[in-house]
């Protein structure tokens, strides 16, 4: 039976669906395709049974990682073999959704934010990473993903500090650069073991990319993740929508959580991007 078997099973009123409420709840932006397969991955076995003894098992591993870091070499980083193993793990054990989802959060993060250096009233460099298919992370994308991230809020904030100018709302908003990924969800490994959802993905990775990495790489992976408030703030103030905000839940910036959450926040972190994104489509269409 398909996860998504949801929609086509009839309404009980006495025994309600809640995946079917959520699907068909328009509270919370986001397209009906990527609803879907994101409620799929919700409704999967793995994240009812496996879920809940993975995660208090990676916390414990990334305890004991913190241990062992004390007597690793502070530099100690394998970022490329990191990088080998996580795409070695998407494509022979996590789901054709999760695949899915997270190739294509890197696109929306660099639409994301183009569209805010497009809007701004200055211009700084960009570094786009547009995957298109999985091996394509083996190029560190991870990695350089959280780099992308700080290194433009870094230079947007520099760039306004030096020409003494701010973010403010723009009358004529350009929306070029908004748009669905060139990616198929039936592209994406398929075979007998690709059953492992993207919550159960991103709780068993989070301690490998903490054991491969620097502890300064990889609190500031973790970190990053409180930066979903700012890019929204960037965003509102943009479009004059302070109302965008409340969906956030990666936040405070300047109140940095434990890593120990760091599995569970990227997936709103996720989440968050996605309807941001929805957000400035549904705008973009609206325009035209």
């Amino acid at each position: 039976m398909p996860k998504d078997d949801f929609l086509q099973a009839a309404h009980d009123p006495r025994d309600p669906n809640p995946w079917l409420a959520m699907y068909l709840d328009q509270s919370t932006p986001l397209p009906d395709h990527v609803k879907r397969a994101w409620l799929s991955e919700l409704a999967s076995p793995s994240r009812q049974y496996l879920l809940p003894f993975v995660r208090p098992l990676a916390r414990l591993c990334m305890i004991l990682i913190q241990i062992l870091k004390v007597i690793l070499p502070k530099h100690w980083s394998a970022s490329k073999m990191l990088h080998r193993i996580l795409v070695w793990g998407l494509k022979g054990f996590v789901s054709p959704e999760a695949n899915w989802l997270i190739l294509r959060h890197f696109h929306l993060g660099a639409q994301i934010i183009e569209f805010i250096e497009r809007n701004a009233p200055v211009s700084v460099p960009l570094s786009s990473l547009r995957p298109l298919t999985i091996d394509d992370l083996t190029d560190e994308l991870f990695l350089k993903h959280d780099l992308n991230l700080f290194n433009f809020i870094i230079r947007l904030n520099q760039a306004l500090r030096n020409e003494d100018k701010t973010l403010e709302a723009v009358a004529n908003i350009d929306f070029s650069m908004i748009g669905e990924p060139p990616l198929a969800l039936t592209s994406m490994p398929q075979g007998r073991s690709n059953w492992i959802d993207v919550q159960t993905a991103i709780e068993i990775f989070t301690p490998v990319y903490q054991l491969f990495l620097t502890d300064n790489d990889f609190w500031r992976a973790a970190n990053s993740l409180q930066m979903d408030e700012t890019m929204g703030v960037y965003v509102a103030t943009l479009l004059n929508t302070p109302q965008h905000l409340l969906l956030l839940n990666n936040k405070h910036p300047l109140v940095p959580l434990s890593t120990l959450h760091a599995g569970h926040r990227l997936v709103l972190h996720g989440l968050s991007t996605e309807m941001l994104h929805c957000l400035l489509s549904q705008m973009k269409h609206a325009q035209t």
